[in-house]
């Protein structure tokens, strides 16, 4: 019997990451703590010494707390986490909208005793988290810090276009859970496709890189990433709430494009989707009356990867303030 090529590779990469999953269970302890919530648990890392912590939350699929908290550290204690179904954390059959997830970070940081207050940072789909969480408890946020930043009014609205575009990252993140089960992911990971993607990962240290895309390698990451951004609208319902923070400190950071054009994005609607970044940037400019807006010139939505100083001087701007007080 003859087998066709495509099957005996796609055998081979399977067969390796199964076996490369199981080594890695074994052999790498994570970099933080497992915090058990009561049937899964999340993994809390903490680094830094001071006062208020740095409480950062990832953007949609996004662990980029690993390339910042070395950083973030020198300054004051930071914490980062990953959220249920990635990096080192457990799945949670809970739903994966705002509420949820900030009930969850809450639960978290209660029980690991990081005591607030806090400064909160969230990138892109994290803003949405920490300012549900500011919203309701108030009493232990000192300031936030968003980084290409959401808004519900926007994307609840949002154009046929910018709709069909939310459409194909979902269809490609469900995808990915079949590439990711079959060590495609991986293999795509191990011959560098990643950072010819996005060189800019290639100025973060090698284990810095590792720590991230291993958690690309597991099928719940990109299950993670479909439910999360099937969720939106949900998790945009749930902000409406969070609009009005008075005076708190809030700076906002605003890419210049929301993706460089590229031979691989030539057929995205760049020009609707950096429109409706304005009108997003805009209302989050009404947020308080304390707000401060930080342009990055030369970036991307991926601040965090093109231009991860001026994350750095955001939270050093709610430090100021916070010691003010």
């Amino acid at each position: 019997m003859n087998i066709h090529p495509k099957y005996i590779f796609l055998l081979i990469t399977s067969t390796y990451h199964l076996f490369a999953s199981l080594r890695e269970k074994k052999k790498q302890l994570p970099p933080g703590q497992l915090i058990n919530l009561g049937g899964y648990r999340l993994h809390l890392y903490t680094q830094g010494q001071g006062n208020p912590t740095v409480i950062l939350d990832h953007s949609l699929g996004g662990i980029e707390g690993y390339f910042l908290i070395d950083s973030l550290a020198q300054l004051t204690q930071v914490c980062i986490y990953d959220r249920p179904g990635y990096g080192w954390s457990d799945r949670s059959y809970k739903s994966r909208c705002s509420k949820e997830i900030v009930q969850e970070l809450d639960l978290l940081l209660t029980t690991a005793n990081i005591e607030p207050p806090y400064i909160l940072v969230g990138d892109s789909f994290g803003s949405y988290n920490m300012r549900l969480y500011a919203h309701l408890y108030p009493e232990k946020v000192v300031g936030i810090v968003l980084t290409d930043g959401l808004h519900e009014t926007a994307m609840l609205t949002m154009s046929p276009k910018i709709i069909a575009l939310k459409l194909f990252f979902l269809s490609g993140f469900l995808m990915s859970v079949l590439g990711s089960l079959l060590g495609i992911i991986r293999l795509l990971g191990i011959c560098g496709v990643f950072e010819l993607l996005k060189p800019e990962l290639k100025k973060f240290p090698q284990h810095s890189r590792n720590q991230v895309k291993k958690s690309f390698y597991s099928y719940s990451h990109w299950l993670t990433m479909a439910q999360e951004i099937s969720n939106l609208n949900l998790s945009s319902e749930q902000l409406k709430v969070a609009n009005n923070f008075s005076n708190l400190p809030i700076v906002s950071i605003k890419s210049k494009t929301f993706l460089h054009p590229s031979i691989f994005n030539w057929f995205f609607p760049l020009t609707a989707t950096d429109k409706l970044r304005d009108k997003i940037h805009q209302d989050l400019s009404q947020l308080s009356t304390n707000f401060t807006q930080l342009n990055a010139e030369h970036s991307s939505h991926f601040v965090w990867l093109d231009q991860p100083e001026i994350i750095i001087n955001a939270v050093e701007i709610i430090l100021s303030h916070s010691s003010l007080k």
